[in-house]
């Protein structure tokens, strides 16, 4: 009860006059302090996400797209009201609105990918699991494309790719990578997932 009363007052008239007076004592802008208060990489980012700094313009800034950055930081600049001159602001900004836009679109191409069901059809699809395969079996041919020997690196059954069900072509992808650029790693946990007491 008392979290409830404290926060209802603090969101509703404490925190209006706390940043008033941080900005009277500082000269900067919550935004301003933000900024500054954190080094550069994604905790500084989320900030600016996270902290739901009020204005119309700061909401569709971290909505932007790539091309439009430069343009909403000169424009966040002139509603803050701070100096074109404070390049330090200004690169800080830049950079963590580049960084949500990347995030967000990194997140839709993850996301579109996942949503591509595995063909058995598609040779690009195919070649990527034959070659899943001859990374983690270098040794050992496969005797056909559905065959019981999938189930020697983990898949379920003789046809791999009902396995892609939940996570579609990205399950692939990731395997596919994770094997290429830590091959001594992914045939390592291969060999123990088939330990007799350890897997």
């Amino acid at each position: 009860m008392l979290g409830h009363l404290w926060g209802f007052l603090y969101s509703n008239y404490l925190r209006f006059w706390l940043k008033w007076v941080l900005r009277l004592l500082t000269r900067k802008c919550e935004l301003q302090r933000l900024l500054d208060g954190y080094r550069a990489g994604a905790r500084r980012t989320l900030s600016i996400g996270n902290n739901g700094v009020p204005g119309q313009v700061l909401r569709n800034a971290v909505r932007v797209e790539e091309a439009e950055v430069e343009k909403c930081v000169r424009d966040v600049m002139k509603e803050k009201k701070i100096e074109q001159k404070d390049t330090r602001f200004k690169t800080n900004l830049h950079i963590s609105l580049l960084q949500i836009s990347g995030y967000k679109k990194l997140y839709l191409n993850v996301e579109n990918l996942r949503k591509v069901p595995y063909d058995s059809d598609n040779e690009e699809h195919e070649e990527q699991l034959i070659e899943l395969w001859n990374l983690l079996m270098p040794h050992e041919n496969l005797k056909a494309r559905i065959s019981k020997q999938w189930c020697d690196i983990g898949f379920q059954g003789d046809d791999p790719k009902t396995d892609f069900r939940g996570m579609g072509l990205l399950g692939l992808v990731n395997l596919v990578y994770f094997s290429k650029h830590y091959t001594d790693e992914a045939r390592q946990i291969l060999s123990r997932s088939n330990h007799p007491k350890l897997g």
